[in-house]
């Protein structure tokens, strides 16, 4: 049975999207920029503001009801209802580590008929705490398991491949891919398919 490893924000819910409309939008009106020009993750550059000041409004995000309480991915939830059970699942985010408990919450709260495992790689980490990986192929070679990674972002993705995973990268307004959810998924069901 195949592993598979599930990016958490972009993959099983839509956290840019939401914080885009609901998070900087709102306190940026002069923005004309949408969603799909949002081609830099992070996308500050697009955005015409330092590093810290996207952080700054991504945490504050974070915090908030709609932040916290994001819809997971309909398309993924209704694929693992048909196909999740062919597969093991882990969810392995890259977010600063205060925020690791409520993902961590939400993750099993939605997915947690399948997933059954939870890392954390912290995005931001300050001094006084162990920093034991800093990309997700450093902590997925320190777990041993996973044969596929499911990631939005192409440097995760090379990173993978780079330690013999397979990748699949759905489509974002920051990345390359040619590949919708929807066939993400169906290569998915013919991995399984072919064992």
């Amino acid at each position: 049975m195949l592993t598979i490893v599930w990016d958490v924000d972009d993959v099983l819910n839509d956290l840019m999207a939401q914080w885009f409309l609901h998070g900087w939008l709102p306190s940026h009106p002069d923005c004309l920029l949408t969603y799909r020009d949002l081609t830099g993750n992070p996308p500050h550059a697009a955005l015409g503001v330092d590093r810290s000041e996207y952080l700054s409004s991504l945490d504050a995000f974070h915090k908030t009801d709609r932040g916290a309480n994001l819809t997971p991915s309909a398309e993924v939830l209704g694929w693992l209802s048909r196909e999740g059970h062919r597969f093991r699942h882990i969810a392995l985010t890259a977010r600063p580590l205060e925020t690791a408990p409520h993902v961590a919450h939400w993750v099993f709260r939605h997915f947690g008929a399948w997933i059954r495992c939870f890392g954390v790689v912290p995005s931001r980490t300050g001094c006084d705490i162990p920093s034991y990986d800093t990309k997700k192929a450093e902590f997925l070679a320190w777990l041993g398991r996973g044969d596929i990674l499911i990631d939005d972002s192409p440097e995760n993705i090379r990173h993978a491949q780079a330690i013999g995973l397979k990748a699949l990268m759905p489509r974002q307004p920051w990345n390359q891919s040619g590949l919708t959810m929807h066939d993400l998924l169906e290569n998915l069901t013919r991995m399984a398919d072919s064992l």
